[in-house]
């Protein structure tokens, strides 16, 4: 079994949380009994997330030496240049070592996604943009990290898609069988 899940901003990507007091976790969606993660999104990003009950199917998912691609919408603080868009296009070096190079695109509008909760700061003194975003690896908080390397601090990160799998018009909180 293969569920896309819409993961909503604040929600962890685990059923259960030890801290104290606890944070929403994948266990209040509903979701089939005895899938779990292929994959994470930080507590703080949004968007689609693969869940299995096929462990080979997950490995697959995982594993950088598949280089399975990940594609992100960021919003982004700033005003991207062609220099810091070319940056990203050619990889950047983070404390952890230099990133593959990844698809960059400026997107000419922000796109028609759901509101978030609690919204992004706006500041109206400084500007912002969405990029679209291609990585075949996943290193922790890798766009962040990427994004904050050539000037551009993300303000809002949500993942479309992962492969040929696509987040379509689910909405946060939902799931379907894939």
């Amino acid at each position: 079994m293969l569920i896309a899940f819409n993961k909503p901003y604040g929600v962890l990507c685990q059923f259960t949380d030890r801290s104290t007091p606890p944070r929403p976790t994948l266990a209040g969606f509903g979701l089939p009994a005895d899938v779990y993660a292929a994959g994470r999104l930080d507590h703080d990003s949004e968007g689609l997330l693969l869940l299995t009950d096929d462990g080979p199917l997950a490995h697959r998912i995982t594993d950088p030496r598949h280089k399975l691609s990940k594609t992100y919408r960021v919003q982004v603080e700033g005003a991207p240049s062609p220099d810091q868009l070319q940056a990203l296009r050619d990889g950047v070096t983070l404390n952890d070592g230099p990133t593959r190079p990844a698809h960059a695109t400026l997107l000419a509008s922000p796109p028609a996604l759901w509101p978030r909760d609690p919204p992004v700061r706006f500041r109206k003194t400084v500007p912002d943009a969405w990029l679209e975003l291609t990585i075949a690896e996943g290193r922790n908080r890798q766009v962040r990290r990427m994004t904050a390397a050539v000037g551009l601090p993300t303000l809002r990160l949500v993942r479309v898609a992962i492969g040929d799998w696509r987040l379509e018009d689910l909405q946060p909180g939902a799931w379907r069988a894939l």
